[in-house]
């Protein structure tokens, strides 16, 4: 069964990603990391070892211009919408 971390209410309306000059979304570790239960370093040395997965889906219609990035580690999951600057709307 995959366990959600508890989620911090505090980072709605915070930019958790930065769009790069590609479209792609850049993560800040840190924030990654606390929803899922990982410190920074220990977050990156896991995305290395193939550990850490992320799912990125685009929205459409009515969610265009809107993106859902669910990460999972182990057993824990976070599910992230963000608007097109990234920044957070919802969280679980």
């Amino acid at each position: 069964m995959t366990e959600t971390q508890p989620q911090p209410t505090g980072l709605l309306g915070t930019q958790i990603a930065e769009v790069d000059g590609a479209g792609d979304l850049v993560f800040d570790a840190a924030i990654v990391g606390s929803l899922l239960g990982l410190e920074p370093g220990a977050l990156m040395e896991e995305l290395k070892k193939g550990m850490v997965h992320q799912v990125h889906e685009q929205g459409t219609g009515v969610d265009h211009g809107r993106r859902r990035v669910t990460f999972r580690y182990r057993a824990r999951q976070s599910v992230l919408i963000l608007d097109a600057q990234g920044h957070a709307l919802h969280i679980a």
